[in-house]
């Protein structure tokens, strides 16, 4: 990548994601050899484009491994029979030299290639290639990539080099003398002070911003795609980053932008303006929505639960790209049946069409079912929407919807693997603003993102309010001032009066009001219903691995990967338990 580029690559990048057309420009008219000298790549704002699908094109090939490593390493997530000893090892963490699994290269190669671009970024801005506005936009994504992968990177492995310059290959990375490891708290303040200096935090415009040029936007919509979800949310990521270093004011302040989504850009009174990214209450009437339900006035009927492909809680990862799509999701990108590389995770995960190589374990099927539904069913829901039982075998069902037929749940055409790699969504912002929100003590606040909702935590109990000026609303100073007040004399909504709590969403009973003035409870039940809502989407070791660096408690991570081994009935638990009592086991091998 220093002085060549493959011709064939950003080609590759753009057909993968379905981005084979810019009708403005052929961004892709080369010629038919090997490579292409890079420095006549970066022309013009259309070559820059090509280079930015390209990287994400790229993205795609660490996607199993990404989840992998980030679920299989924790509690949730186990091995079949069907698993070599490589996907065994990383379950037991006795990783191997040679586990291909374990391999930060894939990583590093995606890194080198950002790298090269944010170099050519900056010559074609001093050559007056790109506008000032284009340069800023796409600078920034390609940095935030890069530093999403620098974060996945120290939660893996720990010390890592940090290199910011254009390499030849991953290779170069061997000589520890000029590529020194750093450790992960001086990673996370690199990768801090990088990200926030970024030229561009919000996401792409969807339009050129001088009138009457030429449309050079990345955001488009192709086949039916809008390719808006494609691309990092750079404030979601400096958010995550403020949390991992413990500045918890600065996490919810990003997180807070993302929430107002919706508030910012619908228009005032619209169900936009109430639901994006604020988990809204469920439709009872249509079950047009992201939540647990059931049909009206059927609640104690088994029968009657909201089960399909465009309604309700499971729908979210098998619908199209609606209005109801955009309420939850932030980041996810898309496998083709046409275009390289295929959706690995239908290998991964299906016991028919594929290997059958995980399962959810014992512990996540039990922590599923010691939840309680508001109609007194005994289950969490989305415990039986994210596993089913296909042929008597646990199948982890998230990214099988749209693989499997809605409901027999056999392929409908075996060797067609559209998917998607589900990466940042509602949920997610909403679990990680209220982990922030609690450490900064407000802990009350964490309670109502998590369990019932602003409005109703924050309304007197046993009160039928006439008067709600000084209820309904948190009365905190920024990032935690929220307004969810609701009345009919006169009317009055207020931009937070629909939201209510992933818990709520979930259709399920509240957790106990004495979390409010708990900080670690509150934090224990924020990871614990993490584990029930965002399970096997690529959290669940980072999630166990923040808390227990927090508290400096090694324990807190060790005992919960030691009762999904000895609930698997897996020889090693103990020893295993063991092992991650000490802090340095808690990293991978760094091997190029």
């Amino acid at each position: 990548m220093k002085k060549y580029i493959p011709k064939l690559y950003l080609k590759i990048g753009l057909l993968s994601l379905g981005l084979f057309t810019f009708s403005c420009k052929k961004a892709l008219d080369v010629k038919p050899e090997d490579q292409v000298d890079v420095t006549n790549h970066y022309r013009n704002v259309y070559d820059a484009n090509a280079a930015v699908i390209g990287i994400y094109g790229k993205l795609l090939n660490i996607a199993e491994q990404y989840v992998v490593l980030n679920e299989l390493r924790a509690d949730l997530m186990d091995v079949t029979t069907n698993a070599d000893r490589y996907l065994q090892e990383i379950n037991t963490h006795t990783v191997s030299a040679d586990n291909p699994w374990a391999d930060p290269r894939p990583f590093y190669n995606v890194i080198i290639n950002c790298n090269d671009a944010l170099k050519n970024f900056d010559i074609m801005l001093a050559d007056k290639k790109m506008t000032t506005n284009d340069y800023a936009q796409r600078y920034a994504d390609v940095g935030a990539i890069r530093s999403w992968l620098y974060l996945q990177l120290g939660i893996h492995y720990g010390t890592v080099p940090y290199v910011t310059d254009a390499l030849t290959s991953v290779d170069d990375l061997k000589d520890q003398s000029k590529f020194p490891r750093i450790t992960f708290d001086q990673l996370l303040d690199k990768l801090i002070t990088f990200t926030a200096g970024l030229p561009y935090l919000d996401p792409y415009t969807s339009t050129t911003a001088v009138t009457g040029a030429t449309n050079t936007s990345l955001v488009t919509t192709v086949d039916g795609y809008n390719t808006s979800y494609f691309f990092i949310n750079k404030r979601c990521l400096l958010g995550d980053l403020y949390l991992w270093k413990g500045n918890y004011t600065q996490a919810a302040t990003n997180y807070r932008n993302v929430l107002e989504t919706g508030t910012r850009n619908a228009t005032s009174g619209s169900v936009g303006y109430y639901s994006i990214f604020k988990i809204p209450f469920s439709d009872v009437v249509t079950n047009n929505d992201n939540s647990v339900g059931y049909l009206r006035y059927r609640e104690q009927d088994i029968n009657a639960l909201v089960d399909n492909n465009s309604q309700g809680w499971r729908a979210m990862f098998a619908r199209s790209q609606d209005a109801i799509f955009g309420y939850e999701w932030i980041w996810t990108l898309y496998f083709d049946k046409n275009f390289v590389p295929q959706d690995p995770f239908i290998d991964l995960f299906s016991n028919q069409g594929g290997r059958y190589l995980v399962k959810p374990s014992q512990l996540a099927l039990d922590n599923w079912n010691a939840q309680t539904q508001l109609n007194g069913f005994p289950y969490d829901q989305r415990g039986k929407f994210t596993v089913r039982s296909i042929n008597g075998q646990p199948v982890i069902m998230k990214y099988l919807y749209t693989y499997l037929d809605p409901l027999s749940f056999v392929p409908t055409k075996v060797l067609e693997k559209n998917g998607r790699w589900f990466l940042y969504r509602a949920a997610t912002l909403n679990l990680r603003f209220a982990e922030a929100a609690n450490r900064d003590n407000y802990s009350k606040l964490a309670y109502a993102f998590v369990n019932t909702g602003i409005q109703a935590t924050y309304t007197p109990a046993g009160t039928v309010p006439t008067d709600v000026t000084n209820i309904m609303q948190t009365m905190l100073p920024a990032p935690y001032d929220f307004d969810a007040r609701f009345g009919n004399a006169p009317s009055y909504r207020a931009p937070w009066y629909q939201q209510v709590g992933t818990r709520t969403r979930a259709y399920l009973q509240p957790l106990p009001a004495t979390l409010q003035t708990d900080m670690i409870g509150m934090e224990n039940a924020i990871i614990d219903e993490a584990g029930l809502e965002l399970a096997y989407e690529g959290n669940r070791w980072p999630d166990l691995l923040r808390i227990a660096r927090r508290r400096n408690d090694p324990s807190f991570l060790a005992e919960k990967v030691y009762q999904k081994l000895l609930k698997d009935g897996n020889p090693a638990a103990g020893t295993v338990r063991a092992k991650l009592m000490n802090p340095a086991n808690w990293y991978l091998p760094l091997n190029f």
